[in-house]
């Protein structure tokens, strides 16, 4: 999709309402991950842990980045634009996204099977598009 970073979309009619409610509330959001365990100037680096039956909050993407995924399992992909898609994941499996000025999109994952879902999600800030903001809640906290 291509529009400003912040520009608010609405939410797909088809979808039930608890989710369409989700959406309008976090389809702009940078948290790509359950944690942010790496941060330099170029590239944000993300841990997504799903448990069996869990949804992590709907989230934007605006920068170039890569997930892998650690383990098999089960998901099923809520997107801006209305599709709903299932998906078996394997181990290693790894994906690829591109975005240009402007370019984005909005989605959330929901494991739907019965093995926990871990992906590393690595987004590379430095590209045609703003980074979003992340709060500090969400960086990993290192005991000293």
């Amino acid at each position: 999709m291509q529009a400003d970073a912040t520009t608010r979309l609405p939410a797909p009619a088809a979808w039930p309402e608890a989710l369409r409610a989700d959406f309008l509330a976090d389809q702009c959001s940078g948290v790509v991950g359950s944690v942010l365990v790496s941060e330099t100037e170029g590239l944000r680096v993300w841990h997504l842990r799903l448990p069996p039956g869990k949804r992590c909050n709907f989230h934007r993407h605006v920068n170039n980045y890569f997930w892998t995924a650690h383990n098999a399992g089960q998901a099923r992909g809520y997107y801006d634009d209305g599709r709903i898609l299932d998906v078996t994941h394997f181990a290693g499996e790894t994906k690829h996204f591109t975005f240009g000025a402007g370019e984005f999109f909005a989605h959330s994952v929901e494991n739907i099977g019965t093995t926990e879902l871990l992906f590393t999600t690595v987004e590379f800030t430095d590209g045609a598009n703003a980074p979003l903001p992340v709060p500090d809640e969400v960086r990993l906290r290192v005991a000293a």
